[in-house]
């Protein structure tokens, strides 16, 4: 057991083991920003045009229907086998991207990249709460943060040059080496002591889970561009996603290991973490998709200088999400994560303002405002619930939140793009000049607006947990400074 003054950095005795989470959440971190940029070259050499939007399509929803199957896993046999599996699958899914012969064949091996996203990106921060205590936490937050905000640069810089030299396929091949690392980095450094008992997997639940899931994201994914709203195809999406969930709660509610256990939904805070997640999955989307294509198209502005505008959110997020620890130890979770979403707030409204004078500037400032906020509310939440939790609940507890980020995100897209193509389609018939990208841009972020003031509302329902359980809770993680899984914190009681 070694001495949690060892505190949260490379050269304590964690060290290692958050360089290799470091690791493995940077591999779903870029490339959520790297293939983007390759789409002019991957399209020339395979083809397939009208298909490729599935190349994102089939990754987020592969990836958002695994994660609370993983979580329910990694309770049950340990964080260290899934996570080894995520990774497995992330590597095969990459070399056999590189290697697609057609876009039909690109997008079947998106599945596999994305069931190994699916069990990568929650174990990652799983285990940080495993392994720091809840002083600690807030820090190991934010550098596994950090790692975004360099991906938001390094993503799209080395897909340009990737495409740019004619070798596309690099930008998979890439995710090799750092696969491997992350892997032997992780079997020589991270140990878990988990007692072996046996299980009853939820095969069904699981099942229908998926089959649900699918349904649902597809037919917000995809509806209004591939087919209408309210076209059968859309209707019948819909009813029938929403008829096998149903299915799947009748099942939950009498399976002995539940893959999404009712508890999950019933406790307040967890609920209320929940809605928070869901609002800051539709946040990120709305900015991340439309704060570059308004700065290109309304202000002329190149592709990098629109992206490094973007990375100023990406940049304020590491820098607030570390600190918040100091904040939450003081003022408790919901007060912090409440002055992160007020924050959030006057940046989205500042952003309304000024975007008729299409300023890179002015942008960029304003998204440097919502990262901070967003990063004091994403972080002291999350690990709110985290820390509410033992062990043998915590990988649920984190994929669930993490799932309703994902979710959030995709109805966020649907819903910003929506009111973006209204806009088009009223102003000028889809001639989309500059002007019309502006009106059409400031709508969005006025929705961004609406949903952040959506979020204060989830905020105040928050329940305040009692930040005198901390030192007991730091207490009782102490046992997790060697890397190794105990039976976790003590969770923490709340008003």
């Amino acid at each position: 057991m070694s001495n949690p003054a060892d505190g949260v950095g490379f050269r304590s005795e964690r060290g290692p083991i958050l360089i290799a989470l470091m690791l493995t959440t940077g591999l779903v971190a870029i490339d959520s920003t790297i293939v983007a940029t390759a789409v002019p070259s991957i399209v020339h050499d395979i083809g397939g045009f009208s298909s490729f939007p599935w190349v994102f399509s089939i990754y987020l929803l592969a990836q958002a229907v695994s994660v609370p199957i993983y979580a329910k896993l990694s309770d049950t046999v340990g964080r260290k086998p899934i996570v080894l599996i995520g990774i497995g699958l992330f590597l095969l899914g990459s070399v056999l991207c590189g290697f697609a012969w057609s876009m039909p064949a690109l997008i079947l091996f998106r599945v596999i990249q994305g069931l190994g996203a699916g069990a990568v990106q929650p174990m990652a921060i799983t285990i940080a709460g495993d392994i720091y205590t809840l002083k600690e936490r807030a820090k190991a937050q934010g550098y596994l943060a950090s790692v975004w905000a360099i991906s938001s640069v390094v993503g799209p810089t080395l897909g340009g040059v990737f495409s740019s030299l004619g070798i596309w396929r690099g930008i998979f091949f890439v995710n090799v080496p750092l696969c491997l690392l992350a892997v032997w980095m992780l079997l020589r450094a991270f140990h878990e002591n988990i007692e072996r008992t046996r299980h009853r997997v939820d095969y069904l639940g699981a099942g229908l889970l998926t089959g649900a899931l699918s349904l649902l994201i597809v037919a917000v994914l995809e509806g209004g561009q591939a087919w209408a709203w309210d076209s059968p195809v859309s209707i019948g999406a819909f009813a029938l996603g929403a008829l096998v969930l149903v299915a799947f709660l009748v099942v939950e509610r009498r399976a002995a290991e539940p893959v999404l256990p009712p508890w999950v939904f019933s406790r307040r805070l967890l609920l209320t973490t929940s809605l928070i997640s869901f609002g800051v999955g539709a946040l990120i989307l709305g900015l991340t998709s439309y704060v570059p294509t308004y700065l290109e198209g309304a202000g002329g502005q190149s592709p990098i200088l629109a992206g490094l505008a973007l990375a100023a959110l990406t940049l304020g997020w590491p820098v607030s999400a570390s600190q918040s620890g100091r904040l939450y130890l003081r003022i408790g979770f919901r007060s912090t994560v409440l002055i992160g979403v007020t924050l959030t707030v006057i940046g989205a409204a500042l952003l309304v303002v000024v975007a008729p004078l299409v300023s890179v500037l002015l942008v960029a400032l304003t998204c440097f405002v919502m990262g901070l906020g967003m990063g004091l509310v994403a972080t002291p939440s999350l690990i709110a619930a985290q820390s509410s939790v033992e062990w043998n609940e915590r990988g649920v507890v984190t994929g669930t939140n993490l799932f309703s980020r994902s979710i959030g995100s995709a109805l966020g897209v649907a819903v910003f793009g929506a009111i973006a193509n209204a806009i088009y389609a009223a102003t000028q018939g889809g001639d989309h000049v500059p002007h019309v990208i502006v009106s059409a841009s400031t709508a969005v972020f006025v929705a961004v607006v609406v949903t952040a003031l959506l979020v204060v509302i989830a905020v105040l329902a928050m329940p305040r947990v009692r930040a005198a359980a901390a030192g007991a809770a730091d207490a009782a993680a102490d046992g997790s400074a060697s890397g190794s899984a105990p039976t976790g914190p003590v969770p923490l009681a709340a008003d």
